[in-house]
């Protein structure tokens, strides 16, 4: 029995029983259930393989983070030693040290 006759069956004994608690909530379930089923496949993620491909998206946006991290880290750091260096070259002119080498 698929789900939409489940649910068809569980609604027509709503009507003929009154709409009793357990049966509501049988119809509420299995009405999710379908739901969820038809946003999923809408989705693409109906399949059994879609666990596995959220899996390696997760994996692949995890490794696109650390990426993304590392290099900001790298371009602050050759920033800052290229802000030293040019310190450095300002502090030596000032000294005199090129007319001392000379």
């Amino acid at each position: 029995m698929t789900r939409e006759e489940m649910l068809a069956r569980l609604i027509a004994q709503a009507r003929t029983e009154g709409g009793e608690l357990i049966t509501l909530r049988a119809v509420v379930e299995e009405a999710s259930e379908l739901g969820a089923s038809r946003a999923l496949d809408r989705l693409g993620l109906g399949d059994p393989s879609a666990q596995d491909d959220i899996d390696e998206l997760r994996e692949l946006l995890s490794a696109w983070r650390d990426a993304k991290a590392s290099a900001w880290k790298a371009a602050v750091e050759w920033l800052v030693r290229g802000v030293l260096a040019l310190l450095l070259v300002g502090i030596a002119v000032r000294l005199g040290v090129g007319d001392m080498l000379s």
